[in-house]
């Protein structure tokens, strides 16, 4: 389904961003002998709210329908990616430069895999992650999920 999912980023990018927004990821979701679920997420400065996601929904659900290459039935959801927004790609890490968030890796870094710390850098493949005051060096591609964190004031 990688496949599927690479190719409505593809054919998708465009009009999200036509319409002023961030694609922030695209999933499919396989559910044994249920239609499946292609998630949409996107964003924007100052949130997205439902009728944002209404109106994008349409407009991707007009071009998948034209393009028809999914080969399964499926239901389509375009959802913002809410306030614990989750991190996918190397561009995230510098944009969320100075917020805290919640990090897991793939393998043990200094004893450790998981992480919550603000984000001090980023560059050249390597997140800087002060977490309980000390600064760890965490390669990108050693990262499992990263979500930002949200404190209720």
């Amino acid at each position: 389904m990688l496949n599927v999912e690479a190719q409505v980023e593809n054919l998708v990018r465009e009009v999200v961003e036509a319409e002023g927004f961030e694609l922030v990821q695209v999933q499919v979701e396989l559910r044994g002998g249920a239609p499946q679920v292609l998630r949409v997420y996107i964003d924007k400065p100052g949130g997205v709210s439902i009728s944002d996601c209404a109106d994008v929904s349409r407009q991707i659900g007009v071009l998948l329908d034209v393009e028809d290459f999914i080969p399964v039935q499926y239901v389509l959801e375009v959802s913002s990616p809410g306030i614990e927004r989750p991190l996918f790609q190397e561009a995230d890490y510098v944009r969320f430069k100075g917020k805290e968030v919640r990090l897991t890796t793939i393998e043990k870094i200094e004893n450790r895999r998981n992480f919550v710390g603000v984000i001090r850098d980023f560059s050249s493949g390597l997140v800087a992650l002060d977490c309980d005051g000390k600064l760890y060096s965490i390669p990108f591609e050693k990262i499992k999920k990263a979500n930002l964190v949200y404190r209720f004031k």
